[in-house]
């Protein structure tokens, strides 16, 4: 069977009455076409064959919908129900009959297509708190994805950036060989730089079997959850991955469409959740990771058409693709204050747009004191938790990681009290030779008292009782600049980015 031969049966999956009078709804991508019709989904392979799958046979078609239950069960058990037969019974076709199968498909639960993530960014609907929670749905998937030894993952990058490079050509008048030839050249370095890197973290179990195509036309909110679905089945090479690999499409489609600030949230919750010393040093490959994207989705995209709109979405992710690799210098942003300046709403802030994207990582006291204590963020810790003692471990920990983040090429704001002039000097000399910019916010006794007063399910344990006593604080000299936080965090912001400038 090929495309053509396909045709009756994607005739007869798209009448109403072979789904009982429900109306008819198709989706049709390169590889596929997807029926939705009352609660019901069914996803055939279409018969296709590129040089990254082949669905060419009935036979290659079953195994890829059967591969795809298995993909995607694990992610998303609430949607996938199993693989069905479309067979010939007497002179018709009929879903899941006693015929002979002349077509398979993956059959799901139908959800709202309007609730993935990719219509919710169109809508501008990935605010701060799905960010977040995408961050932590991503994480939670590499925590259970399987380990996957002797996958050579460096070799295997290496084998992609020349397929793109291969696939790229062949679309010169989309990508000239000036561009093309510049972005070849940097890739080349990132891979030669970040090798060692990359076969250090497969040693350490770090490449496992992901979901390959974490795009946000995969993810779908359901019940105010991101949900992962469509995994990568057709080739179980392309899905093992290092787990920031497999990060870095998701954080790339965020930056392609301008959604920095949502990219940045994704990116820092998922460290926060995964605690991995290894992924800071690994924000070395993130560049590298995030341009292969790029390339894949610009190759992709090429693919597809000869219209205008369809090459210029090949051409941004073009740009895109070679504007990550460009290098930055990293630098180091300290933010201190006493208890309801609004340290962490201003270190938010700032972080979205500190290169490299997608932002800097963002290091906060109230955290890293709960982590130490293996507690989660929001729950209370007891007077013992803020001794000297702990107190000076926990900053010794923000210096620790901030240098590992700046070593690996990357930027890190950090948001801590610093009410003394030792704990900020310690933060300054954990800069190196990367740029330092010290901002200490000022505000009145009322003022913060009321902030404290109004927090929910925040990491800081804070009240008016301990604002009120900070006032007693010797501060020492104060050699960073101050900066107004009375006003609104707007008014502070821009006073901060004044004092940065």
């Amino acid at each position: 069977m090929n495309a053509d031969t396909q045709k009756p049966v994607m005739d007869f999956l798209s009448r109403p009455a072979t789904h009982g009078g429900a109306e008819v709804t198709r989706f049709d991508t390169h590889a596929a076409a997807v029926f939705l019709a009352g609660t019901r989904a069914l996803k055939i392979k279409r018969a296709v064959k590129f040089p990254f799958l082949d669905f060419s046979t009935l036979n290659k078609r079953k195994a890829a919908c059967k591969a795809e239950i298995e993909a995607n069960r694990a992610l998303a058990p609430q949607l996938y129900r199993g693989v069905i037969a479309i067979t010939r019974d007497g002179d018709g076709l009929c879903i899941g009959g006693s015929g002979v199968p002349v077509e398979w498909a993956v059959e799901m639960v139908r959800f709202d297509e309007s609730q993935t993530l990719d219509h919710l960014a169109d809508a501008g609907k990935i605010d701060a708190t799905l960010a977040d929670s995408l961050g932590r749905a991503v994480a939670q998937a590499h925590d259970t994805a399987a380990v996957v030894k002797d996958a050579n993952f460096a070799g295997v990058l290496c084998e992609i950036a020349k397929q793109n490079e291969q696939d790229l050509i062949k679309s010169s008048k989309l990508f000239s060989p000036p561009m093309l030839s510049t972005l070849v050249e940097a890739t080349r370095l990132a891979l030669n730089k970040t090798h060692a890197l990359l076969e250090a973290r497969e040693r350490a179990g770090m490449v496992r079997h992901c979901h390959g195509d974490l795009h946000l036309g995969n993810i779908v909110q359901i019940d105010g959850k991101p949900v992962l679905f469509d995994a990568l089945e057709f080739d179980p090479e392309l899905a093992t991955t290092d787990v920031l690999y497999d990060l870095a499409f998701l954080l790339m489609d965020l930056i392609e469409r301008g959604l920095t600030g949502p990219a940045n949230t994704v990116f820092n919750r998922y460290l926060s959740q995964t605690r991995r010393d290894s992924d800071l040093d690994t924000l070395a490959a993130l560049p590298l990771f995030m341009s292969l994207r790029a390339a894949i989705r610009a190759k992709v995209t090429a693919m597809r058409g000869s219209d205008v709109a369809t090459e210029k979405s090949a051409r941004d992710y073009f740009v895109l693709a070679s504007k990550l690799l460009l290098p930055l210098k990293p630098q180091l942003i300290a933010v201190g204050g006493l208890s309801g300046t609004g340290k962490s709403v201003l270190a938010g802030q700032l972080a979205t747009n500190i290169p490299p994207a997608p932002g800097a990582v963002w290091l906060r006291s109230d955290v890293e004191r709960k982590a130490l204590f293996g507690v989660v963020e929001t729950s209370k810790l007891p007077p013992s938790a803020y001794t000297r003692e702990v107190t000076a471990k926990v900053y010794a920990s923000l210096a620790a990681k901030a240098r590992r983040v700046l070593a690996a090429g990357h930027s890190a704001i950090v948001d801590a009290v610093f009410a003394n002039a030792g704990e900020r000097a310690e933060i300054e000399q954990a800069a190196g030779n990367a740029a330092f910019h010290g901002l200490f916010l000022t505000a009145s006794l009322d003022v913060r008292v009321s902030r404290v007063g109004t927090r929910k399910g925040d990491a800081s344990d804070a009240d008016a009782k301990v604002a009120a006593a900070q006032e007693q604080y010797d501060l020492g000299a104060m050699t960073w600049r101050q900066v107004d936080a009375s006003g609104t965090p707007e008014d502070t912001l821009d006073r901060a980015r004044a004092a940065l400038s």
